[in-house]
C-alpha cells in the first residue's frame, strides 16, 4: 500500500453527523472503548474496500461509534441486553438529525448484532462490516489478510494499550449487573468465568420446562 493510499484508508468521515459521534464516543467513553470503537471502524473501511463493496461509510462510522455505548452506564439499562441499548442509543441520535429511517435501521441492526455468530456476514455491508472489523480487534479474525502496514499504521495511532485484559474487564463490567441478558451469546460465558455460581440456561433443560404437555401417542396412523 502506498504512503497515499495509507492516508487515505485512515481518514474518518468529517460530516456534522460524524463529528457529533465522535463528540459523544469522546465525552461518555473510556480511552480503551474509544480508541477501539475508532479501530472498528479503520479495520470495517478498509475490508469493505477490500471486498469492493458499496456502503456508506458515514453510516458504518456512526455504528462503529456508538457499537459499544451500551457498555457505559449512562446507556445502559436493566433488562436488556447492551449491544440492543447502544443501537437504541444510535437510533436516537440518528433520528435528531432526521437521517431516513431505513438508514436508521442499518444502524441499529449493525450495532445490535455485533456480536451474534454466523448472521451478520449474511446482511447488508454495514451490518457485515462493522461485525468482521470488531471480530479483527478483538479476537484478530482476518489478522495475516489485513494489509500489515495499514494494521500497524492503525494501531500506532489508536493504541491497544492493555487491551487484552482491560477489554475484558470494561466489557464484563457492561452487562455484569444483567447476566441474564447474555442468554444465547457469547457474553454468557463471560458471566460464567466472572460470576461465581452463574450459569446459563441450557436449551435442552427450557424445553424440557416447557409447560405444554407431550400429545399421547396413538401409535401408527399407516
Amino acid at each position: 500500500m502506498t504512503t497515499r493510499n495509507l492516508g487515505q484508508a485512515l481518514v474518518i468521515p468529517d460530516s456534522l453527523l460524524a463529528k457529533e459521534a465522535t463528540d459523544i464516543l469522546r465525552e461518555h467513553s473510556t480511552d480503551l472503548l474509544f480508541n477501539h470503537s475508532i479501530r472498528v471502524y479503520l479495520f470495517a473501511a478498509e475490508q469493505g474496500r477490500q471486498r469492493n463493496l458499496r456502503f456508506d461509510r458515514e453510516l458504518l462510522y456512526v455504528a462503529a461509534a456508538f457499537h459499544d455505548l451500551g457498555l457505559i452506564e449512562k446507556f445502559s439499562s436493566p433488562d436488556e441486553r447492551f449491544e440492543v441499548d447502544g443501537a437504541n442509543t444510535a437510533r436516537q441520535f440518528l433520528s435528531t438529525h432526521n437521517v431516513a429511517e431505513d438508514q436508521v435501521q442499518t444502524v441499529w441492526e449493525a450495532i445490535a448484532l455485533h456480536t451474534t455468530p454466523g448472521i451478520p456476514k449474511h446482511m447488508g455491508p454495514e451490518v457485515a462490516l462493522l461485525n468482521s472489523g470488531v471480530l479483527l480487534d478483538v479476537i484478530g479474525v482476518g489478522f495475516d489478510q489485513f494489509p500489515a502496514e495499514l494494521r500497524e499504521e492503525i494501531v500506532a495511532r489508536y493504541p491497544r494499550t492493555n487491551f487484552k485484559e482491560g477489554f475484558i474487564q470494561e466489557y464484563f463490567a457492561g452487562f455484569a449487573h444483567k447476566p441474564a441478558t447474555t442468554y444465547g451469546t457469547v457474553n454468557a460465558a463471560i458471566c460464567e468465568r466472572f460470576i461465581p455460581g452463574f450459569k446459563s440456561p441450557n436449551a435442552c433443560d427450557l424445553i424440557a420446562a416447557s409447560p405444554f404437555p407431550d400429545s399421547p401417542s396413538h401409535g401408527s396412523t399407516s
